[in-house]
């Protein structure tokens, strides 16, 4: 059997793509590891989606758009893709144990943040440690939180913290940011921010909730234990890339079209400035019209 579209990935931006190639009457087939919801689902409470005055709980929010999604005769497989592969007619998609092909591929795997892999990071994320603080500043307000990186990432990530913080203990295991300068001076000049040059984190601490993190100073090998509610991590990302034939983010166009002739791509494996679920759903949604555009050209039916 070949599908219309094979979706890989079911987080925001895949589950939108769905939703749209549903709506189309596209024969679609979402794949994904686990259950649909991606990273969005370990995340407490998301209070900048539009639409929800209240904050909304990202396993909710996702298990409305997987709902919505099986409205539609769309076919959903729990398993792990190892490769798309380009054919004549189309994809040939293979897992562990099946293959399956369709005209058009919506890669929609993400990106994971990358780890400090110190003891208690896993144990409290979502519980203080945090990977975005465009999303969960203001759980912090008025409280003192450690931040760790350097680059651009990291330091936009701080001044907007900055906002929300009574103070901000800057971990950075080098003695300079990396960041461009402009940027570093409204976080350094910032009364809130205390900097720990030549730093790294040993260990992540608490009880129920963070309660403070163990650093180390590189040079000298002391280590501090410093009083915080949060920790957020800003060290890179690395986007969920095994399936294509090279690594890296996926450069596409702004109709999501990557270089391999239908193939598109959506949510954080994308090259992009922001990652966040509402740009996702954009993602999603863009890149399954253009799915849609690129099936029909093929089986030669006009779009009117």
């Amino acid at each position: 059997m070949t599908y219309d579209i094979i979706i890989i990935g079911a987080g925001p931006a895949g589950l939108t793509a769905s939703i749209y190639s549903g709506r189309a009457k596209m024969k679609t087939l979402v794949i994904a590891d686990s259950i649909p919801g991606g990273q969005t689902m370990l995340t407490e409470a998301i209070e900048n989606y539009p639409g929800f005055v209240k904050p909304v709980a990202g396993p909710e929010l996702m298990n409305n758009m997987y709902e919505q999604a099986k409205t539609l005769e769309i076919e959903f497989v729990t398993a792990h893709v190892k490769q798309a592969e380009k054919q004549a007619d189309g994809f040939l998609i293979k897992t562990g144990e099946q293959e399956y092909k369709a005209l058009a591929v919506i890669v929609a795997t993400g990106a994971s943040y990358k780890k400090l892999g110190v003891k208690g990071e896993e144990e409290f994320t979502g519980r203080g440690v945090s990977y975005c603080g465009v999303c969960d500043a203001p759980f912090f307000k008025n409280k003192e939180i450690a931040l760790v990186g350097g680059g651009d990432s990291a330091i936009y990530e701080a001044e907007h913290l900055l906002k929300f913080v009574s103070k901000l203990h800057l971990i950075h295991r080098r003695d300079k940011l990396r960041a461009t300068k402009i940027m570093q001076d409204r976080v350094l000049n910032n009364e809130k921010t205390a900097v720990h040059w030549n730093s790294v984190v040993e260990e992540i601490k608490g009880a129920k909730l963070v309660e403070s993190v163990a650093v180390r100073n590189i040079k000298t090998n002391a280590v501090e234990d410093i009083p915080c509610r949060g920790v957020f991590i800003f060290v890179g990302m690395m986007p969920n890339a095994e399936i294509l034939p090279r690594s890296g983010f996926i450069v596409t166009d702004e109709k999501m079209k990557a270089d391999v002739p239908g193939m598109f791509a959506c949510g954080d494996i994308r090259e992009k400035t922001l990652r966040q679920v509402s740009t996702a759903v954009g993602d999603g949604a863009v890149a399954a019209f253009s799915a849609q555009m690129y099936v029909e050209e093929l089986k030669g039916i006009a779009y009117k």
